[in-house]
């Protein structure tokens, strides 16, 4: 650290957890210079359970999400988007050949085979089955009973999965919404990973065009707005609780967002062009049960309208209004 020049401010240290004995070294080094550490890694499981440094009130913690439809800007298209995802290597490529080969090889060699190598988990092909088996249940409710009965594994087992899944940011359990109004309401929670494009890797349809007005492309499309919703909430720092809420007799709302001094914001998710009335009845049936809450729908409607009280936004124009 002595020798680096004066002018020199930042240092940057890749895949920190490989290492995590160094963070006592940058622990001292950020008391002791005037140095800027960047620190990054693709797991915090080894830092939190090998009882590292974390640096804590000397760090500011930053997650990382594959690019964001405002990043890619002029460049960005839907179709690609829900068909080969948002990570950056992807906008690279020039040919869906490359593109489908490399999400096959991301999903087996980093997703599975670098989870292994860490020593996450002792067998490689129980862990390879439950990865395809989760994302075919992306944006499902979980039963970790039934998972762990089709992987062939215990309870217990799905359960750690799921967590190094979580620990590794492949993805995120969204959570049931819990309030105290006449509804019965659902307590399982659903899972997502992190990218549309790895998700259909695993699944095995990278290969397949993804048809408008199929039920994959509203899952996908579903699917992608949560992630955008949540990674740009994460990015501007709006301090949001994220869940969706589902009843007993399963009428749903997509995703539901508490805002700290604001009314909790109802959001189905459309991915029809043209959304009417019949489309908003389960929206509207719950939004009335609930006393303070502001409904919205995102959809590929090309403009804003309102239908029955409720706005139902250009997906773009929602995201931006409600998270950037």
């Amino acid at each position: 650290m002595k020798a680096l020049p004066t002018n020199k401010q930042y240092v940057i240290i890749d895949e920190i957890q490989k290492l995590p004995k160094l963070l006592d070294v940058v622990h001292y080094l950020i008391e002791m210079t005037d140095k800027i550490f960047i620190l990054t890694g693709s797991s915090a499981k080894k830092l939190r359970h090998g009882g590292s440094n974390l640096l804590a009130g000397r760090a500011i913690l930053f997650n990382l999400y594959p690019l964001s439809y405002l990043e890619v800007d002029q460049e960005f298209n839907l179709q690609h988007a829900l068909q080969y995802g948002m990570l950056p290597k992807i906008f690279e490529l020039t040919n869906e050949l490359e593109k489908q080969l490399f999400l096959e090889t991301y999903v087996n060699l980093y997703l599975k085979e670098e989870v292994w190598a860490e020593k996450y988990v002792r067998d490689l092909s129980l862990f390879r089955h439950f990865l395809e088996v989760a994302a075919q249940c992306n944006g499902k409710k979980i039963n970790l009973s039934n998972i762990a009965r089709d992987v062939g594994v215990s309870t217990y087992t799905v359960q750690d999965y799921f967590s190094i899944l979580e620990d590794t940011l492949i993805g995120y359990f969204l959570q049931p919404f819990e309030h105290s109004f006449r509804k019965r309401l659902s307590k399982k929670p659903k899972f997502y990973f992190f990218d549309t494009g790895v998700t259909r890797a695993l699944i095995g349809l990278i290969e397949l065009p993804l048809a408008e007005s199929t039920s994959a492309y509203g899952e996908a499309f579903e699917h992608f707005i949560i992630n955008q919703c949540i990674q740009l909430a994460s990015y501007f720092h709006r301090h949001y609780r994220f869940s969706y809420l589902a009843t007993k007799d399963d009428a749903e709302i997509d995703l539901v967002v508490e805002r700290p001094g604001q009314k909790i914001l109802f959001i189905e998710i459309k991915s029809s062009t043209t959304v009417e009335s019949r489309h908003l009845a389960t929206l509207r049936a719950l939004a009335r049960d609930f006393d303070e809450c502001e409904a919205v729908c995102f959809s590929r409607d090309p403009y804003p309208k309102l239908i029955d009280n409720i706005m139902v936004y250009p997906w773009k124009m929602g995201i931006k209004q409600f998270f950037s």
